[in-house]
């Protein structure tokens, strides 16, 4: 079979269990892995870490898996258009940790180059460096940010091949690389999925070498975080 498998539920029969950690691309829910969370969401799952920009909404993506008591931690950054993920987090049945949005995506990104950890201006002196190692270098102070690496990373990509090397279109860029590089296995659903050499090389963002299995999903949703309109 090779990388290439059927469809979500497929791609993941071996590989859910109790207790995992998942990290999720997409910005807002542009460029969510939308088949797999759905999979997850119908398997039953448990005590799930997830580490995501953001929790999406109600009743979609990851809103699902809150929906379900899915979920016992949630590492993030924007998590404020999912009421329930709110709900859960006020009355202390979620665990969550927040990080500035860029922090979170350079954790995920020092966890697949194999980086233990950075120092950064960003947080220093508030909450966000809280238990934290702090230091001093060059006259200004830094705080210890940990590498982030996950069982399991699902991405959505607009065009893959059978090596698993993907592009992402536009917006759908921001995470999904990260995402796709800081798990011991990552998942990759396409829009399109073509025989390897037909990509041009120069424009594949993710490389295959990261994507363990990949398939062509159907029906993507794609719906609108907040819509807003005007009269005319």
């Amino acid at each position: 079979m090779g990388k290439v498998y059927n469809d979500a539920s497929e791609a993941l029969k071996d590989v859910l269990r109790d207790g995992m950690s998942i990290a999720v691309g997409g910005f807002g829910i542009c460029g969510i892995p939308e088949h797999c969370l759905r999979t997850i969401a119908e398997s039953g799952v448990k005590d799930l870490t997830i580490v995501s920009i953001t929790a999406h909404i109600d009743g979609y993506g990851i809103g699902q898996l809150l929906d379900n008591g899915q979920v016992k931690k949630v590492i993030g950054s924007y998590l404020g258009e999912n009421n329930n993920f709110a709900q859960l987090y006020i009355t202390g049945k979620l665990e969550v940790e927040f990080n500035p949005q860029g922090t979170l995506a350079e954790r995920m990104r020092a966890g697949g180059a194999g980086i233990a950890g950075f120092y950064t201006r960003v947080g220093v002196d508030t909450i966000v460096s809280e238990g934290k190692e702090v230091r001093e270098m060059d006259g200004r102070r830094w705080v210890l940010e940990k590498g982030i690496t996950t069982d399991l990373s699902l991405v959505k990509a607009w065009k893959g091949d059978d090596e698993g090397n993907l592009i992402y279109r536009k917006t759908a860029r921001n995470i999904n690389p990260q995402v796709a590089t800081c798990s011991k296995m990552t998942i990759a659903e396409v829009e399109e999925l073509v025989p390897a050499g037909q990509i041009d090389p120069d424009h594949i963002v993710t490389q295959g070498i990261y994507v363990q299995r990949i398939f062509k999903g159907n029906a993507f949703e794609k719906r609108i975080e907040r819509t807003t309109t005007r009269s005319a």
